[in-house]
């Protein structure tokens, strides 16, 4: 199969118009899905549009933003809830004083866990170390019901499941232990779904959706790409993946730097097992396909074999990739410092890599990692991840 070919417009464009799914996959990542944002307003200028998205935790929120509103207001509305949450720490210094911003950033961080995050959370009242047993206090530092008002304020719930586009929440149910995904196309989408897929112990509290208790999704996969291309393994995808946690990274040098190296490696997307599970996948499929193809004619009609033959083929996917490697001088804390200069840095940033790989055509550089399986990482070139 031949890889991605140029687009026939006159324009710098991904290969949008091959593939029956463009599909957005959102990683979890706190205040570091600012960069998914400026991402979003990147493919926006180049008017693609994802007819999928799927997120978890942060990435469920910016994926609600997204999929709950027409196109022509989603980039505002992404903006409109980055800036709330950025709202404690509005300043941006000039540069002449970069210096002091990792401190700044950490009184920043250090405002986000004393005052909360405002549109987001705020802390309990009563701390849940005395809070009765048994209590909804007693299970989490925070109050996520101001996130609950700002998907109400910002989110068309009746947009999302009219299923104009598909949207995909990744949570783990508590007690069974079992990653589950809220999808649009199988049940109704309401704010509590979305905070589900959020709620990160011990600071949020679990979410109470028909009758189970949910957390965040990450603490089981922090990147929603399996739950795409399993499920719609028949049809083609272009699979825009944005990771906000790199995977590469320098060996540390200090304490903190240990930390974000752990936090880093804990949350990134496995690429390497990625890699070897499609591999694994796709040679199955071949071959039962051979296999198929020695029975006789009159077998062909047989019920078990039309099923095995239909998921012996998949369709073409290119998944395209985005990594943030953009530091924001936050440390061990980048998930939680909601400064407005580290909101605006990392939104530019995500623009600024969608503007750098359009212009530069950087999919062509798609590598085959199985058969129809089209791999690309758009990370710019000197900043890559050092070759596996």
């Amino acid at each position: 199969m031949a890889r991605p070919q140029k687009a026939e417009s006159s324009t710098h464009s991904l290969p949008v118009g091959r593939f029956d799914n463009t599909i957005l996959v959102l990683q979890g990542g706190g205040a570091l899905g600012a960069y998914q944002a400026g991402v979003f307003a990147g493919l926006a200028e180049t008017a693609i549009v994802p007819n999928w998205v799927a997120g978890v935790s942060i990435g469920a929120i910016n994926a609600a933003l997204i999929t709950g509103n027409p196109p022509e207001r989603r980039v505002e509305r992404l903006r409109e809830f980055w800036e709330r949450a950025s709202a404690w720490s509005p300043f941006t210094l000039p540069s002449s004083i970069d210096s002091i911003r990792p401190f700044l950033n950490f009184c920043s961080a250090a405002s986000a866990v004393s005052f909360g995050i405002p549109g987001f959370f705020s802390p309990r009242l009563m701390s849940p170390l005395i809070a009765p047993k048994g209590s909804i206090g007693a299970l989490s530092f925070y109050d996520t019901e101001p996130l609950r008002n700002t998907l109400n304020e910002l989110v068309d719930f009746d947009l999302i499941n009219s299923k104009a586009v598909r949207l995909s929440l990744g949570a783990v149910n508590i007690c069974t232990g079992e990653s589950v995904y809220f999808d649009n196309t199988k049940i109704q989408i309401g704010p509590e779904h979305i905070m589900a897929s959020g709620a990160l112990p011990p600071g949020f509290p679990p979410v109470h959706v028909d009758g189970e208790w949910y957390w965040d999704g990450g603490i089981s996969s922090n990147t929603p790409l399996w739950y795409v291309v399993d499920e719609a393994y028949r049809e083609s995808g272009l699979v825009l993946q944005v990771d906000v946690f790199s995977g590469a990274g320098a060996f540390p040098e200090n304490i903190n730097q240990v930390q974000e190296r752990m936090k880093d490696l804990q949350y990134a997307s496995k690429t390497r097992f990625n890699a070897a599970r499609i591999n694994q996948q796709e040679e199955l499929r071949a071959s039962l396909r051979r296999v198929l193809a020695m029975l006789p004619e009159h077998a062909q009609s047989d019920p078990d074999v039309q099923r095995l033959a239909a998921i012996s083929t998949r369709g073409e996917v290119l998944l395209v990739r985005l990594t943030n490697r953009h530091d924001t001088h936050s440390s061990d804390f980048k998930d939680y410092e909601f400064s407005r200069a580290t909101v605006q840095d990392l939104w530019e940033g995500g623009l600024g890599d969608v503007r750098h790989a359009i212009a530069t055509e950087a999919w062509r550089d798609a590598i085959e990692m199985a058969q129809g399986i089209y791999v690309c990482d758009l990370t710019t070139k000197s900043e890559k991840e050092s070759p596996r």
